[in-house]
């Protein structure tokens, strides 16, 4: 058994790999505000895990909830471009001092490695396709630059102090628990939420911006196999299926699959968004053997039918 503390595991992303941590008998911490994360994403582990209700930027807080933990799995984020925009020193402050705080809390604790959720927003919109870890990086957003920021300061953490760090950046994941109803909800909750309950589908720009569309187990794989595969130690890898989807395909599968149609709105392009993403996977499968086991149409099927199941 070992010890795991993941921090945002309350919400979407983090809640799944809490899960995938007690199912093969690990012992788990959670560190979490629920600023974003959901208490019910947790009501069925709640008397197995330990739970530290804090802060990122709360440094106390940040060293009780490393402390005795062996991995760090640090999940826990401001997410969105659009709300780094409208707030880019609260996503700095989150994102950014709030890892290094985590990095630091690790260092001192003395854990064996921290597996960092990046993005692949830190590419921006260089042409080249697929994004490949070696490409310069270009982002777009405050969001973007705090995660960038984030990835160099694990590779500092790494390089100056000899603390373990492995950077995912994580390519458009979806599945169940992630939420519709924020004003920064992700294309694939929200276009499925508008299906469902007979709304119109808004689309920022033309529809034909591409994604690499990624389910939730690919991530929480990716997530276990960085933390356990001694060779990744120090690396920065594409999590992703390697595949590209426009958002009217998209729209066009999930109608097929809740055999509804709904009107679709086009409105400007939001400013930090990205036209097209696609990711090279390879370093992932060579660093720790990492290869997508759910496909996109097996992931939204599944995706679908937990969004009708939820009240």
């Amino acid at each position: 058994m070992s010890s795991y503390l993941v921090t945002g595991g309350a919400g979407f992303i983090g809640s799944h790999i809490v899960d995938a941590l007690l199912a093969r008998g690990d012992r788990v911490r959670v560190l979490d505000n629920f600023s974003t994360g959901r208490r019910e994403n947790l009501a069925h582990v709640a008397g197995d895990i330990e739970l530290i209700e804090g802060d990122l930027r709360d440094r106390d807080a940040v060293c009780r909830a490393v402390r005795g933990m062996e991995y760090v799995l640090h999940q826990a984020a401001l997410p969105s471009v659009p709300r780094s925009i409208k707030d880019p020193l609260s996503t700095h402050e989150v994102n950014v001092t709030g890892t290094v705080n985590i990095l630091t809390a690790a260092r001192e604790a003395g854990v064996r490695r921290v597996v960092y959720a990046s993005s692949s927003s830190v590419y921006g919109d260089t042409p080249e396709l697929p994004k490949r870890e070696d490409m310069p990086p270009r982002p777009r957003s405050p969001y973007a630059v705090s995660k960038l920021a984030g990835e160099q300061y694990c590779r500092a953490f790494w390089y100056s102090y000899g603390l373990e760090t492995v950077c995912l950046r994580y390519f458009n994941i979806f599945g169940p628990r992630q939420d519709p109803s924020s004003a920064y909800a992700a294309a694939i909750p929200r276009f499925v939420t508008a299906l469902l309950n007979g709304g119109d589908i808004r689309i920022f720009g033309d529809g034909l911006q591409t994604r690499d569309f990624t389910f939730v187990a690919n991530a929480v794989s990716a997530n276990l196999l960085a933390a356990a595969t001694p060779s990744a130690a120090g690396t920065i890898c594409n999590i992703a299926c390697g595949e590209r989807t426009s958002l009217l395909a998209l729209v066009d599968v999930l109608q097929g699959l809740t055999a509804t149609t709904a009107s679709i709105i086009h409105e400007p392009p939001r400013p930090g968004d990205v036209r097209d993403s696609l990711a090279d996977i390879s370093l992932a499968r060579t660093s720790f053997a990492y290869t997508p086991s759910v496909q996109l149409s097996d992931g939204l099927r599944e995706t679908v039918e937990w969004m009708r199941r939820e009240p």
